[in-house]
């Protein structure tokens, strides 16, 4: 077990014993852990690299080649990065893989890409969802609405096609510096904890 080591900046034991001085140094560390926010995705993008399937290729690679075509077809930085980001919940929401995505990405993201990394796991069933039992027509509950195209163009153009094992993909680490500037500017507030806290 790791041993906790207190740097004698705060005490309390409950939220209700704080202080002014401890929130002013927690808001410190907060800043710096909030600046290590694009590192820790890419770490986490690598254990996507760990998989046995009968894909062609393993979650990274289909997200790397997701990103990949996206970059190619001259997609915008932010949409690059949430095409590479789309399946990163995968690890751990095996059953809502796309909210954990929507999450990570949702501080970060305009509204349009945000709904379609949110959304794309249903829209993705279109190519597969009658093969295992489901409608693969359910997309169609979100018809009309302003990122339908959108979202249907990326799950077409750039999510199902990337299972090629002879594609070409960009590295993760080429990727990490638009993942780092697009994490770097928070455009939606954070509500609860000390990210949603100003540093200054």
């Amino acid at each position: 077990m790791t041993e906790i080591v207190n740097p004698s900046r705060t005490w309390f034991t409950a939220m209700k014993d704080s202080t002014q001085e401890d929130w002013d140094a927690l808001r410190e560390e907060d800043v710096a852990f909030r600046a290590g926010l694009a590192d820790r995705v890419l770490d986490h993008m690598r254990l996507l690299d760990d998989q046995g399937s009968s894909f062609h290729v393993t979650r990274l690679e289909h997200s790397l080649q997701t990103a990949t075509r996206a970059y190619r077809a001259g997609m915008d930085d932010d949409y690059v990065v949430c095409a590479l980001l789309h399946d990163i919940g995968d690890t751990l929401g095996v059953y809502n893989h796309a909210d954990i995505a929507a999450a990570v990405v949702k501080p970060f993201a305009r509204p349009d890409l945000y709904w379609m990394v949110e959304k794309h796991a249903i829209f993705q069933g279109y190519y597969f969802f009658h093969y295992v039992g489901g409608d693969r027509n359910a997309r169609e509950e979100f018809r009309g609405h302003e990122h339908f195209d959108l979202t249907a163009e990326f799950c077409e153009e750039f999510d199902q096609p990337a299972f090629d094992p002879a594609y070409d993909n960009i590295a993760l680490e080429e990727f990490a510096p638009a993942v780092r500037a697009f994490m770097a500017k928070p455009i939606q507030p954070v509500v609860g904890g000390l990210s949603g806290l100003s540093a200054e």
